[in-house]
């Protein structure tokens, strides 16, 4: 393996980890948010919806844009604004301050997201076996790290922007010095492999059981990010302090997962991996429903860690097998579904639990993932398993890194 794919799996895994550690601070300081700029809890669902719909946007966007310039250059310009619009939701004193900032991160986001999985998803085609769990599991480092500075801003009531600056200011030249190496697509290659669904353009009507699958995953996750506190609190009783536990238990075995899932999918193939993700992630969602305490509760929260973590990740990489041709467009359409079910996943919960009970409304989104087993086929094109003696020969053009643009 050339020094040029190791030097662009690392600046593309950097990459992910400043997006983890950047979109974990936002979203753990909300409460401060807030705060800071007094916004009503009846406009505050207004500005948090905005920011996935805006994502949504700029991966839309993003898919017309990589038809004329690279995706590496995307990511090396999306990101820095990324970070700044992070810095202008803490610098802020009024409401339009703080509308634009989020604004510019949301439409930002989006293209972050879509580029990154492009590389990705190229990076693996090159190395002819799975490494995109690697990348993901980095950025749940990044998330995890990002929680914590979050914490510690709050425990010692620091100004956000006093949070903010020295992360933005230490991420900010390390991803552009990073972004030198990154390495975009195959190039000519990538079109002649075997098992694409065309070459040229995105059949939606075979991209959709993927865009399914990848709404249904972050239903899931949106529910333990938004609601695993509140019913470990309210429906098994737990104390406040405890509370907080879960999603960190969440977060910690989905980057345990992620780190070795690469392993299993080079043994088992994607579509085993992605069917016995979903089942974890189901057995979680039943145990959460059916816990009687607080502790077996969050037995079910570490089950759903090690299930969701598996299908996202998987799920870009299917993106790219199926249209070899044109993954670029068919990830940046894929990341879409992201912020479908991003939006969807907490009111679908909220409004359930008010109207029946939450313990009943966590057996929605177990129904949900367990409809991925479905659409596991989509998972395993024939020619494409990694690993186990089904590794395919490595792509002989690896692209050029972006320096050459």
């Amino acid at each position: 393996m050339t020094d040029v794919l190791r030097r662009g799996r690392a600046s593309v895994a950097f990459s992910f980890f400043a997006q983890g550690v950047t979109f974990a601070l936002l979203v753990t300081r909300i409460p401060a948010i807030q705060d800071r700029y007094g916004i009503s809890d009846a406009l505050l669902p207004v500005f948090l919806a905005a920011v996935p719909i805006l994502a949504g946007v700029g991966s839309v966007i993003t898919e017309q844009l990589v038809k004329r310039a690279r995706p590496s250059r995307l990511l090396r310009w999306s990101q820095p604004v990324v970070l700044l619009a992070l810095l202008g939701v803490g610098s802020g004193d009024r409401t339009a301050e703080l509308a634009a900032a989020l604004g510019a991160f949301g439409l930002t986001v989006g293209a972050l997201d879509a580029s990154m999985n492009m590389l990705g998803v190229s990076l693996q085609r090159a190395y002819g076996r799975s490494i995109m769990l690697g990348f993901h599991a980095a950025y749940s480092l990044g998330g995890i790290l990002g929680a914590s500075l979050a914490w510690a801003g709050a425990h010692w009531h620091l100004a956000l922007w006093v949070s903010y600056l020295p992360v933005v200011a230490v991420l900010l030249p390390a991803t552009l010095v990073g972004s030198r190496w990154y390495v975009d697509g195959a190039g000519p290659a990538a079109q002649e492999e075997p098992g694409g669904a065309g070459t040229g353009s995105v059949v939606f009507r075979l991209l959709l059981p993927l865009c399914l699958v990848m709404t249904f995953a972050y239903i899931g996750d949106s529910t333990v990010s938004n609601w695993s506190a509140k019913y470990l609190q309210d429906t098994l009783g737990s104390s406040e302090q405890l509370a907080t536990v879960p999603y960190n238990v969440y977060m910690v075995t989905t980057l345990l997962g992620r780190s070795i899932g690469d392993f299993g999918v080079r043994r088992f193939g994607a579509a085993g991996v992605v069917r016995a993700g979903a089942l974890v992630a189901a057995l979680g969602f039943a145990v959460v429903a059916g816990a009687p305490g607080a502790w077996v509760g969050m037995l079910g929260f570490t089950l759903l860690g090690l299930g969701l973590c598996v299908l996202v990740p998987q799920t870009f990489a299917a993106a790219g097998r199926l249209f070899p041709g044109a993954s670029d467009a068919a990830v940046a359409r894929l990341n879409i579904f992201n912020y479908v079910g991003f939006l969807i996943g907490s009111p679908l919960v909220g409004a359930l639990g008010d109207a029946w009970s939450y313990r009943g409304a966590m057996l929605v989104p177990m129904v949900l993932v367990l409809v991925t087993l479905v659409y596991a086929r989509s998972f395993a094109p024939a020619a494409d398993r990694y690993g186990g003696g089904h590794e395919r020969p490595r792509t002989t053009d690896v692209g050029r890194g972006s320096n050459g643009l």
